[in-house]
């Protein structure tokens, strides 16, 4: 009996040995030694299955433990969620790093701080596309053509526009040192501009004194575009005025109550857009009283692929009330409703919540090929227009924008015949 009971505590040291050498890997980071494991050694199921979000920890945790290189938490972490947005197939549906989330809060906002001008891509860094007249830019002798090769002494050739953007953005009242290239000047010079809170114009105006019509350009739906809109139209409406042409073309949207707002010039308590929840309820967006303008002349809206989102809702309740002729190409079809969710370290995940249905037009959702190709959906146009190829189009410009001359003769039939270059 002595020597059977010295074996079974032998054994049972072997076994308390074993256990505590396979645990050893948790106990050295000062875990509990994982149960899944152990049930796994002993052939034992564990008796409810983990959930996705357990899951998905346990496989966060191993990463960061146990892969052969050190990996920073936040990349992975942003990595999984860009994954999960990803996985839904929905190019609408993001996560946004943080960087990236500030910059949609401004565009949102069109409110930022920085030097008042539009950038493009150019070979030696960005060309000054716009510059604002009321802008620090203006102020310290910057003009649209100029090209910025350098911000803060970093050569800026090469970058990606967004990068370079970011490079001149700023907190209000600091200095961004600028090397810019000048009309007429053989070197480049160095201007030094103090950062401003700026507003950004998404609404532009130009009145064709020929054809005496009115020409709106809205670049996006932000939150001062409508007191834009109307500021403009005040302008344009100081000339006599037989037409106006909205422009909606490269339009990817915006706010959905921007959009109400503006058409509550046209028509007062209609309906917008329904919009249709996973749930099944139903939710209106309606124009509203007090703000009704009375255009005495008719209007065209000009889009094409590239208008999205609160440029449709807004074109297509023009159109489905009466209030105006599409110009130009089909629009995206973007037929859905975003809602953008603010995370704790200032990222946001911008999340699809519904479909949207306009007020006449039925549903117009973009469908696509298996390569991603367009093959159906938008709002078709009540002229069609392809834009001209082969010559150089400035949108604005009648002479070498042939959709806006076929939008001009549309709301004025007596409109002179515009050459184009």
């Amino acid at each position: 009996m002595k020597k059977a009971g010295k074996l079974f505590s032998y054994m049972g040291i072997l076994v308390i040995c074993f256990l505590f050498g396979f645990c050893w890997q948790d106990i050295q980071k000062w875990k509990a030694p994982s149960s899944r494991a152990l049930g796994t050694l002993f052939g034992v199921k564990s008796a409810s299955a983990a959930t996705p979000e357990e899951e998905f920890q346990h496989a966060y945790t191993q990463i960061l433990t146990d892969y052969v290189k050190p990996v920073d938490k936040s990349d992975l972490k942003y990595a999984g969620m860009e994954g999960l947005m990803a996985s839904l197939g929905d190019p609408h549906t993001m996560f946004m790093r943080p960087k990236l989330a500030e910059a949609f809060s401004d565009e949102t906002r069109a409110n930022f701080g920085g030097v008042g001008a539009r950038l493009t891509s150019d070979a030696l860094g960005a060309k000054i596309a716009v510059v604002f007249d009321d802008g620090p830019a203006y102020s310290a002798g910057i003009r649209g053509g100029n090209i910025v090769t350098a911000v803060d002494g970093k050569s800026v050739a090469g970058r990606d526009i967004d990068d370079i953007v970011s490079m001149i953005k700023g907190k209000e009242g600091t200095l961004v040192h600028l090397t810019v290239i000048q009309a007429g000047k053989q070197k480049p010079v160095a201007i030094t501009v103090k950062r401003a809170r700026i507003t950004a114009p998404t609404v532009e105006s130009k009145y064709f004194a020929d054809s005496q019509v009115g020409y709106l350009s809205i670049a996006s739906f932000s939150e001062p575009t409508a007191a834009q809109f109307d500021h403009e139209l005040a302008k344009l409406e100081a000339h006599p005025m037989k037409g106006l042409v909205i422009d909606l073309r490269e339009n990817p949207g915006g706010l959905l109550e921007t959009a109400v707002d503006m058409l509550s010039r046209f028509f007062e308590n209609k309906l917008v857009v329904k919009m249709k929840f996973r749930d099944g309820h139903e939710e209106s967006a309606k124009t509203y009283p007090g703000v009704l303008h009375e255009f005495a002349y008719p209007i065209a809206a000009l889009m094409n692929e590239d208008s999205a989102s609160a440029a449709e809702i807004y074109a297509g309740c023009l159109h489905d009330y009466g209030r105006a002729k599409l110009v130009g190409t089909h629009s995206y079809g973007k037929a859905s409703v975003q809602n953008v969710f603010p995370l704790v370290d200032r990222s946001s995940a911008k999340i699809t919540i519904a479909k949207y249905f306009l007020p006449v037009t039925p549903f117009f959702g973009r469908k696509v090929d298996e390569y991603g190709a367009y093959t159906s959906g938008g709002l078709e146009p009540d002229l069609k227009v392809e834009l001209s190829t082969g010559t150089e189009v400035t949108f604005g410009d009648p002479k070498s924008d042939n959709q806006l001359q076929k939008a001009i003769q549309l709301v004025n039939p007596q409109s002179p015949a515009i050459a184009a270059n």
